[in-house]
């Protein structure tokens, strides 16, 4: 039986029969005791250092960002005394890339903050790509997940080019439709984004919502965090409530190579 196990998993890093070389390239399931500083590293600052019009502070703090012990990462938003603190990680790789003529398949299983739109004003989770630490947005990124406000929906987006205006329209970006999920915050789907030389596809939970017929050639960095505020979602109101983390099951960066 052992023996068997081997020889499929073998077929599944080589895809047996498909003559395609596919292989997990990255991937943490946050089973350990703290993060891991080998393959993260926090991102921390006010809120000017976004650039989005966000009002927490990212720390390091364990309050906001911390493994909980049952094979999760949670990001987890506070207010205390008036001042929100939130929670940001990215990779420390930066070289995830489309091979040349394959795919580069970016996932995560999330449950986002459990709130709902009465209680969820400025919450703005997001599970995402960046092409480089200055630049933007012509270093390029690619929004694999975001959520605002609680509403029970989440959208992707890509930007590149210059501002305004330029191929990805900016500042707004090329953005998806609007993908209706209503049981997303409070419970665990899957979100990820699959890219080649031609196209980028939004999949939630396994299937394709959204398809944009271009690509961005260069290598990325994956950044998970949860903001409060901002352009997008709007600011906090009296009813938001406070301390509603992200939890992360598992991040995971596959490449799928053609036949040599």
């Amino acid at each position: 039986m052992r023996i068997l196990t081997a020889l499929l998993l073998v077929c599944v890093v080589a895809a047996c029969g498909g003559g395609t070389d596919q292989r997990e390239v990255f991937r943490d399931d946050f089973d350990g005791a703290a993060l891991d500083t080998g393959r993260w590293r926090h991102e921390t600052g006010p809120p000017e250092r976004w650039g989005t019009g966000e009002i927490e502070t990212m720390t390091d703090s364990p309050a906001n960002v911390a493994l909980d012990g049952k094979g999760h990462l949670a990001i987890t938003p506070r207010l205390e005394g008036g001042r929100w603190t939130s929670g940001r990680v990215r990779t420390q790789r930066a070289d995830f890339a489309v091979p040349p003529g394959g795919t580069l398949r970016v996932e995560a299983r999330l449950a986002l903050p459990n709130v709902t739109p009465a209680d969820g004003a400025g919450y703005w989770p997001a599970f995402w790509m960046l092409g480089g630490e200055t630049g933007w947005p012509a270093v390029g990124e690619i929004d694999i997940m975001e959520a605002v406000n609680g509403r029970p929906s989440v959208t992707g987006a890509m930007h590149c080019g210059t501002m305004p205006g330029g191929p990805c329209q900016e500042p707004k970006g090329l953005v998806t439709p609007e993908q209706p999920c209503p049981g997303c915050h409070g419970s665990f789907h899957t979100y990820a984004v699959e890219v080649t030389g031609k196209a980028t596809t939004w999949l939630l939970d396994g299937k394709p919502y959204f398809t944009l017929d271009r690509s961005l050639p260069r290598a990325f960095f994956v950044i998970l965090n949860v903001a409060v505020g901002g352009g997008l979602p709007g600011s906090p109101n009296a009813a938001t409530v406070p301390g509603r983390p992200m939890l992360v099951d598992y991040v995971s960066v596959t490449t799928v190579r053609p036949p040599a």
